[in-house]
């Protein structure tokens, strides 16, 4: 395939962002007498979350974790307070990596530069990269970016980042679970891609289904068999 670098999805590719978001968010729930369905609360998620961000894309990811609560908390007509907003955005650094993402990354980068294209912010990333047990050669987050993806300008500050470490477009293999979020702008702008199907295409879960009908160029199940096939 030529590649020289894959980049990485972190939430919901890496890291399993719908049971760090279902834990947070149940627990809240049960606090304020309501039993809510973990599909129910991560459908809730995946509608809010986007109108945060493209209403404030310049606000740090932890700020939209808490604007997002309280959306979620007004859709169930249930109270949210500061103290629970606060809690529910500090959750992102408890979110557990996939079982296969920390092994499957030392492997893939005894063999390619490794990077992350991510909707958070440094410090909460920072957390991530300390529980995955490894160094990227590049993360690029929302925060220095100032937009969330979907937007273009995210992949388009990856690709000048990775020319800069001599890496071409065609030399990238772009890798994520959210066909919304990732594939379906990736391969707009001509980046190969790598649909990482966490879910075994039973929904989009925490995450929008995307805009139009959407095909990667390599589908696999987890991290694992990205090794695997590549």
């Amino acid at each position: 395939m030529g590649i020289k670098a894959i980049s990485f999805d972190c939430y919901g590719t890496l890291i399993d962002w719908e049971s760090g978001i279902a834990e947070a968010l149940s627990d809240w729930s049960r606090r304020r007498g309501a039993e809510l369905e973990r599909a129910d609360l991560l459908a809730a998620f995946s509608e809010v979350e986007p109108l945060v961000q493209s209403a404030h894309p310049g606000m740090a990811y932890p700020e939209v974790l808490g604007r997002v609560a309280r959306g979620i908390g007004r859709k169930f007509a249930l109270p949210v307070s500061d103290a629970e907003a606060g809690e529910f955005a500090r959750s992102i650094r408890r979110w557990p990596p996939f079982p296969d993402s920390s092994n499957a990354l030392a492997e893939l980068q005894k063999r390619y530069r490794l990077a992350v294209l991510s909707n958070v912010d440094k410090e909460s990333f920072a957390a991530s990269e300390r529980a995955l047990g490894i160094r990227f050669d590049l993360v690029c987050t929302a925060e220095e970016i100032g937009s969330y993806k979907p937007d273009a300008s995210n992949f388009r500050f990856l690709l000048a980042r990775l020319s800069e470490m001599g890496i071409a477009r065609t030399e990238l293999l772009h890798a994520a679970q959210s066909l919304y979020h990732d594939i379906e702008p990736a391969g707009a702008l001509g980046i190969r891609t790598a649909w990482v199907d966490r879910y075994a295409g039973t929904g989009s879960g925490a995450a929008r289904p995307p805009q139009g009908a959407t095909e990667a160029d390599l589908c696999v199940s987890g991290l694992a068999e990205l090794v695997e096939s590549l």
